[in-house]
């Protein structure tokens, strides 16, 4: 099964477009956990177990884990949620982009090494850069776009000689170029809900993965107003440390659940 497919299967069964993010921050963990060693692996887990009847994926950012030298404890994890929650895709935010030799190596380690379903990627170095990703057929390579940070603009909304934003022009070159085998995503963060409505008419159905609901701001019926296909899919929706960090007291991971829930009803509720 493809990245694309396993990806509708799970917004179908599971009615959901929320995706978590796995941003591990110890410093943030409940007292239960405090100085275990195995605390990155039971806090990602446990929030696994809390939020999979309210998601289509889980998203871990590998920079959480790579700082604490947790990267075994991300194999772990994704291993075990590919075990418990075959259905759910993992999308593994790393924006890696370097010359292809370096890129065919992150390509195993994402692929390979954590088993993800999809990987981010910055296309700043052009098709080359993203080709070792593209290589395997079977997995998604979601490309960065229009990112939520107030700062991507200093790039990505440059005006190119025909008047066009850079990122507009990413969009159209992923869509009409790079996606020959339909393994690709772009993202596109909800802290800009009218560029998602422009980039989404120029894609047609190409998955968004938009970042910047939660913690960051984002407005939600704005952000499915924008993101939507005909079909009320087309995107993986993410929130990560307002649902991780919805709880410190015992209750944290009900608390999680909870806050999972009512961000997935927020999802539902707009599409309406």
């Amino acid at each position: 099964m493809t990245f694309i497919d396993k990806l509708n299967r799970a917004w179908t069964r599971q009615d959901s477009l929320l995706m978590v993010g796995l941003d591990p921050d110890p410093r943030r963990f409940p007292e239960e956990l405090k100085d275990r060693p195995d605390a990155v692996t039971e806090f990602c887990l446990r929030i696994v177990e809390a939020t999979a009847p309210y998601v289509c994926g889980f998203k871990p950012q590998i920079a959480y884990f790579a700082a604490l030298g947790a990267e075994d404890q991300l194999q772990d994890i994704c291993a075990a949620i590919r075990e418990r929650h075959p259905d759910l895709p993992i999308v593994l935010d790393a924006k890696r982009g370097d010359i292809g030799s370096t890129a065919a190596q992150y390509a195993r380690e994402a692929y390979e090494r954590y088993g993800a379903d999809a990987v981010t990627v910055n296309p700043y170095m052009g098709r080359d850069s993203v080709q070792p990703y593209l290589d395997y057929g079977d997995r998604g390579v979601i490309v960065l776009c229009r990112t939520s940070n107030p700062g991507g603009a200093d790039l990505q909304e440059t005006r190119m000689a025909n008047g066009m934003p850079l990122y507009l022009h990413v969009a159209d070159l992923v869509a009409r170029t790079w996606n020959t085998t339909e393994q690709c995503a772009l993202v596109v963060g909800a802290t800009f809900p009218d560029e998602i409505e422009q980039v989404r008419r120029r894609i047609g159905d190409m998955p968004l993965l938009i970042p910047g609901v939660g913690a960051q701001g984002g407005d939600i019926p704005a952000t499915v107003r924008a993101g939507r296909t005909a079909a009320g899919t087309g995107m993986m929706i993410n929130s990560s440390r307002a649902i991780l960090y919805a709880g410190r007291g015992d209750d944290w991971a009900q608390a999680a659940a909870q806050a999972a829930r009512d961000t997935r009803d927020a999802i539902r509720e707009a599409l309406k």
